[in-house]
């Protein structure tokens, strides 16, 4: 059975940062592109970044892009997402993704 577990999240003033971290059970994560979303309040989820299957590429939403990097470790099938300079719009629950199967989501608020 496929299975993603994000964890990291939590509260953070603005400009902190964050590591969020998605572990993947279940396929083989090695061969596999990963992503990130985020859904915040009121608003439709969003795509946040992608990574290749090596890592050794990755995309991101013009709105992180700078400030968020994603990276995985494939030998622990783990995807990271490393938030810096948080701003009060990434406050969002973050979602990891990847063969058709989701997170079920972690919290991000960022807040004085």
């Amino acid at each position: 059975q496929v299975q993603l577990v994000e964890s990291g999240g939590g509260l953070v003033q603005p400009g902190g940062s964050l590591t969020l971290n998605c572990a993947v059970s279940g396929f083989t994560f090695s061969s596999e592109v990963m992503h990130w979303y985020r859904q915040a309040p009121g608003k439709e989820r969003e795509w946040v970044a992608s990574i290749s299957t090596d890592g050794g590429s990755a995309s991101y939403a013009a709105s992180v892009t700078g400030r968020f990097t994603v990276s995985r470790e494939n030998d622990r099938n783990t995807v990271y997402l490393h938030l810096f300079d948080l701003e009060s719009d990434d406050t969002a629950k973050y979602f990891c993704h990847g063969l058709r199967a989701w997170g079920q989501g972690v919290q991000v608020t960022v807040s004085s």
